[in-house]
C-alpha cells in the first residue's frame, strides 16, 4: 500500500472510531464508558467560578483523580479536591460572613466506583452507575471551615450515532450530605451562622451532545439542572446551567474545555440581589472547566 493510501486508511479509521474508554467528551455531563481491565487513567480538573452579581467573587476548584479498571465493566477511583477563593465587598447572611482570600488548600477526599451495565460501543445503548463517598473540611462557597460527609449516586446513559461520530449522553443523580460549620469569631452584628449539623439532599439532571468534526476533535454542548433541599427550609435553590464544550483526544491523553453559564435559577436570594432570575448565594453566574486525562 502506498503512503498516501495508508494515510487515507488511517484517517478513515480514526473518523469511524468512538471515543476512548471513559474519555470525558464533556465537562459536566459524564459518559457511560468504563476503563478496560488492568488499565488506569489520571485526571486533573480546574473549575473557575466567578461573579455573584455584587462585590468580587472568584473561586478555583481542583480535582486530582486516579481511576483503575478492576474489570472491563467495573472501575474504582480516588481523588483529592482543592479550593482557592477570593471574595470581597459582599456579605450574605448565613453564607458569606465577610472578605476571604486564600491560596489553594485541600478541601476534600473522595472514593468512588463505577459499573457498566450496558456498553455504548457493544450494545444499542450504554448504561452505567456511579457511587461515591466524600469527606470534606472546607465550605466550597465561603472557604470557611466545615466538616462534611457526602454520598452521591448517578446513572449515565450514552448512545452513539453516525458510527460514533455523534454522541448523546444523559445523567440523573442524587446527593445526600451531612454538614457542620465551625464557629467564627467576630462575626458582623446579627449575622446568622448556624453551627448545628444540617442535612442537604440534591438532585441533578444533565444532558449533552458531542460531535466529531475532525480526527480527535469534538464540539459539544451540555446542560445541567440541580435542585437542593435542606432540613429546615425545604427547597433551598435550583439552577440551570448550559454551555459549549471543545474536546481533543490523542493516543494516550485527552483534554476538554467547557464554558458554563447560569441560564436561570431560583430559591433564596441575598439582600440587594439585582439578578432576581438567578440563584447567586451558592452558585455564580459563570463557570469555566478544563479537564485533562492521561491513560496508562
Amino acid at each position: 500500500m502506498s503512503p498516501s493510501r495508508l494515510f487515507l486508511a488511517i484517517a478513515a479509521l480514526s473518523l469511524s472510531l468512538p471515543a476512548l474508554a471513559d474519555e470525558n467528551l464533556l465537562g459536566y455531563v459524564r459518559g457511560a464508558e468504563t476503563l478496560p481491565k488492568g488499565s488506569s487513567e489520571f485526571y486533573q480538573w480546574f473549575t473557575d467560578r466567578s461573579d455573584k452579581g455584587a462585590g468580587h467573587y472568584r473561586a478555583l476548584d481542583t480535582k486530582t483523580e486516579v481511576e483503575y479498571g478492576v474489570s472491563d465493566r467495573f472501575q474504582v477511583s480516588a481523588e483529592l479536591n482543592g479550593l482557592a477563593i477570593n471574595t470581597s465587598g459582599l456579605v450574605v447572611d448565613g453564607y458569606l460572613p465577610g472578605d476571604k482570600k486564600s491560596g489553594l488548600r485541600a478541601r476534600s477526599v473522595e472514593l468512588g466506583m463505577k459499573y457498566n451495565f450496558l456498553s455504548p460501543a457493544k450494545d444499542d445503548i450504554g448504561v452505567s452507575g456511579i457511587a461515591s463517598v466524600e469527606l470534606g473540611r472546607l465550605d466550597p462557597h465561603s472557604g470557611r471551615n466545615k466538616s462534611e460527609v457526602e454520598v452521591e449516586f448517578e446513572m449515565q446513559v450514552q448512545k452513539y450515532f453516525l458510527e460514533g461520530q455523534l454522541v448523546v449522553i444523559g445523567n440523573v443523580g442524587g446527593r445526600a450530605a451531612r454538614e457542620k460549620r465551625k464557629a467564627i469569631a467576630n462575626l458582623p452584628e446579627d449575622f446568622d451562622w448556624p453551627t448545628d449539623p444540617e442535612m442537604e439532599i440534591s438532585t441533578k439532571f444533565g444532558a449533552g451532545v458531542s460531535y466529531r468534526f475532525a480526527p480527535g476533535w469534538y464540539a459539544g454542548a451540555e446542560t445541567v439542572r440541580e435542585s437542593e433541599y435542606e432540613t429546615e427550609v425545604g427547597l433551598e435553590r435550583w439552577t440551570l446551567f448550559a454551555g459549549p464544550s471543545i474536546h481533543y483526544a490523542g493516543q494516550k491523553w485527552w483534554a476538554t474545555l467547557t464554558a458554563f453559564k447560569q441560564v436561570r435559577g431560583g430559591g433564596e436570594k441575598y439582600a440587594g440581589q439585582t439578578d432576581t432570575n438567578l440563584h447567586l448565594i451558592e452558585k455564580t453566574k459563570n463557570e469555566i472547566r478544563f479537564k485533562v486525562g492521561y491513560n496508562f
